[in-house]
């Protein structure tokens, strides 16, 4: 019997760190044993280039476009470990859909059946999450990724783009649309950071996967062209991505989340709020966040 390939979403708004995530976790899954490809889909075309030492590949729609037609294994280039990296692309500056390469992709692989000629264990789809339509909205909306996980640090604007993604799951789940597996916290160093992160997930009925601490560990890697996994495999933080990767092999259960109302949403920023405001001025020890 042909093993279960295991597809998951990487969402995230821009800036918060899912490429970087994306890049350690798939590298994290090939030191594990996993056969990986990691899908890039985010038009500025750069998920997988510390896989490939800062190098960028030509994507899918750049090569549509140039001969016309796509043959799948021209679009895949080697990366660390024997992961494949792809990246879908966008339309040329100022014209068209920016989630089309996703589309475009997604249809040549499955009509080509690339997934299952590889053999993968894992594809990992790394995708723009600021907005959830059209072509970003796709590994959900056609259950392409049977998981979704979102990026978000404590920062409002990150939790905002994540409560939305999780609105569009919501609105596709009872159509076969992928669903939630939790969310990645990124960039977690303060205990606060956490707490809003534990908070925001009890109030949105899902789960904190993993926290992952900002460190300067990965600048230095990225500056190289790598992940920490390649770079720095034996430091703490490449330690947390290993984790992550066991976390993301063990999961088998994702379900709909409950999002909040922007109204709710906001009453709920607002008092974290006001409590971060009572421990800058003393009113408050950050240990007491739990009264809130």
């Amino acid at each position: 019997m042909a093993k279960k390939m295991k597809q998951i979403a990487v969402y995230g708004k821009g800036g918060i760190g899912k490429s970087t995530t994306a890049s350690n976790l798939s590298a994290a899954l090939s030191r594990l044993g996993y056969k990986v490809m990691q899908f890039g889909c985010d038009p500025k075309s750069d998920s997988t280039n510390t896989l490939r030492n800062g190098a960028y590949i030509p994507t899918v729609l750049d090569t549509l476009r140039e001969k016309g037609m796509v043959n799948a294994h021209e679009v895949i280039h080697s990366g660390f470990n024997g992961i494949y990296c792809v990246e879908a692309g966008g339309p040329q500056p100022g014209v068209g859909c920016a989630g089309r390469g996703i589309i475009t992709a997604v249809d040549i692989f499955r009509q080509q059946r690339i997934f299952e000629e590889l053999d993968l264990d894992f594809v990992i789809y790394d995708v723009l999450g600021d907005v959830v339509c059209g072509g970003f909205a796709v590994p959900i909306r056609e259950g392409i990724a049977e998981h979704v996980f979102t990026v978000s640090s404590a920062d409002f604007m990150a939790i905002y783009a994540a409560n939305n993604l999780f609105r569009g799951i919501q609105k596709y789940s009872n159509s076969g649309g992928a669903l939630l597996g939790g969310v990645i916290a990124n960039s977690i160093n303060k205990p606060y950071a956490r707490e809003i992160i534990d908070d925001f997930a009890s109030q949105t009925q899902t789960q904190v996967i993993e926290y992952i601490p900002r460190s300067v560990t990965v600048t230095q890697c990225e500056l190289q062209g790598k992940t920490t996994i390649e770079a720095s495999p034996d430091s703490a933080q490449a330690q947390v991505y290993l984790g992550l990767a066991k976390k993301m092999a063990d999961h088998t259960e994702s379900k709909t989340p409950k999002p909040l109302e922007v109204q709710e949403l906001r009453g709920w920023a607002g008092k974290w709020g006001q409590y971060l405001l009572s421990i800058e001025t003393g009113e408050v020890r950050e240990e007491l966040s739990g009264n809130i």
